[in-house]
Parts: structure tokens; C-alpha cells; sequence
């Protein structure tokens, strides 16, 4: 009787999660309908982001915060990604057994300092180094991948360390045994060990990268200008959204709707295709 109802409990909250992910997606087509049949496949290509007066129902195109929101989270995945190994490598198999308990917390208090924080802190000070290291205003793309990468580097480094906690002590001893270095037995045993959980923690954080909005609307200048460099301030799809949404009307807001299905979209295919073909050729 226990074990009937449980299953039953897990399959109705295997569905739910189905149902809610549908509904999301038919939520935001239905707003965006509008605007997806007035600009169709265009408002992919199109950079200008022009609302109209009176009866005109205004230019809008979502190429620009697309390109922000892609660029801002390459950056951000670039920072961190190694930093996050490295990290986990080193409170797995290098650090002082005094060090990693401390140094453990420190990352999980990291990863529970709100995003708005962050922002906070990334303009008043990582702007200002930008600022002198390469001149403008200190708030763009740069600026804002290195605060995300921060951001997601205690989520990798926390879920990447469990991972290789995991590692069995025999095969280390076995290849320690066998003449093999601390790198070789990082490299060769723990590492192809913990793969898909280190896999797991890099696309959780590219979730995460890609849908934040309020340390990045602190600090990527908001502006819908193609940046011609790192450095440039724009904009990506979650701070116009946050930015915008409140005033927007008609065929602006049904184009916000068209934006937020399309991060959707982004982030259920990158998310998939990643999960499913890395994951699927490392096992």
C-alpha cells in the first residue's frame, strides 16, 4: 500500500513538472503571438528597439539583447568554469584538512549572497578597475561576465567537490600504488570519475548565468547598441525585461513576451543539448 502510493505520488510529480513546463510555454506564445506575427523570424535579425507614437505600434527587434545576453554568459562560463575546478581540486586532494571546512563554508556563503548584492558590489568596485584598465565607463560586458562568473563559481565548485569526494579511496590508492603523480591521478581517476557530476554542476550554472537579471542590470549599461567590444555597455534579455516591462504596452509588451519565449527556447536547448550529448557520450 506504502509503496503504491509513493509511486503514484512520483509519477504525479513527474507529470506536474511536465504540465508546468508546457503551460510556461504556452503562456508566453500566447502573449507574444502578436508580435511574433507581425515581425516573424525578422525580430531575430532586427537591432533596433524603437517604440511609436499614437498608432504606431513601433519597431522592435530582439538581436541585440540576445547577442548580450549569449555574450555575457560566454564570458561569465570562461571565468568560471576553471576557477571552479581548480577550487574543487584543491579541497578535495591539495588542502590542509584545517583549510577545508572553513573554505567550505566560505563558498556556500557565496552562493547564498542575493544577486542585487553582487551588483551592488561589481559597480562600486570591479567598474572602476575596468574603468582604468581599459578606459569607458566600466559598466559592460566585461564588467558584468566577471560579476556572474562570481556569482556562479560556489554552485560548480560546491556540487563539483561532492563529486569528486565520491571518487572510491581504492582506485587513488591503486594508481598512487602504480607510480602514478597527484596531477596524473586528478587527471586520469578522479576526474573521469566524477564527470558527469562536474558536467551536471557546469549546466546548472549556465542556467543560472543565463537568466540572472539584477546584478547584470547593475552593471551591463543597459543600452540596445551592439557592442563592438568587451568593454561596451548593452543589454540582455533579462535586464530589458526587468528594465521595460513595467511601462511597456501592446506590441512592445507582446515583443517582451516574444524575448522571454526566445530565452526560454536558449535555455531549454542549451540546457538539453548539453545534458543529453555531453552526458550521453561520457557515460
Amino acid at each position: 500500500m506504502v509503496g503504491k502510493i509513493f509511486k503514484d505520488f512520483s509519477l504525479l510529480s513527474a507529470i506536474l513538472i511536465l504540465v508546468i513546463l508546457v503551460a510556461i510555454f504556452g503562456i508566453l506564445y500566447s502573449y507574444a503571438s502578436d508580435a511574433i506575427h507581425t515581425f516573424g523570424w525578422d525580430f531575430l535579425t532586427t537591432t533596433t528597439w524603437q517604440p511609436g507614437e499614437d498608432d504606431d505600434g513601433g519597431i522592435f527587434g530582439g538581436y541585440i539583447p540576445i547577442v548580450g545576453t549569449l555574450l555575457a554568459t560566454l564570458i561569465a562560463m570562461l571565468i568560471a568554469v576553471p576557477i571552479a575546478m581548480g577550487i574543487a581540486i584543491f579541497l578535495t586532494e591539495v588542502a590542509h584538512p584545517l583549510l577545508i571546512k572553513p573554505v567550505s563554508i566560505a563558498i556556500e556563503l557565496l552562493a547564498a549572497i542575493p544577486s542585487i548584492i553582487y551588483g551592488m558590489w561589481g559597480l562600486f568596485y570591479f567598474a572602476p578597475i575596468i574603468q582604468q584598465s581599459f578606459g569607458g565607463s566600466g559598466v559592460g560586458l566585461l564588467t558584468a561576465g566577471i560579476v556572474l562568473a562570481i556569482m556562479i563559481v560556489p554552485f560548480m565548485s560546491a556540487i563539483t567537490k561532492d563529486a569528486m569526494n565520491t571518487t572510491p579511496g581504492v582506485l587513488k590508492e591503486s594508481a598512487y600504488a602504480m607510480g602514478a603523480t597527484k596531477f596524473e591521478v586528478i587527471k586520469d581517476v578522479i576526474m573521469p570519475y566524477s564527470k558527469t557530476a562536474i558536467i551536471g554542476s557546469v549546466i546548472l550554472a549556465l542556467g543560472r548565468a543565463l537568466g540572472e537579471t539584477m546584478a547584470v542590470a547593475f552593471l551591463i549599461g543597459s543600452i540596445v547598441k551592439l557592442p563592438s567590444k568587451v568593454t561596451d555597455p548593452t543589454t540582455s534579455i533579462p535586464v530589458l525585461l526587468a528594465n521595460n516591462f513595467a511601462e511597456a504596452q501592446d506590441l512592445e509588451l507582446s515583443s517582451m513576451f516574444y524575448l522571454a519565449l526566445i530565452l526560454f527556447a536558449v535555455s531549454f536547448i542549451i540546457i538539453s543539448f548539453a545534458k543529453f550529448y555531453f552526458l550521453g557520450r561520457k557515460r
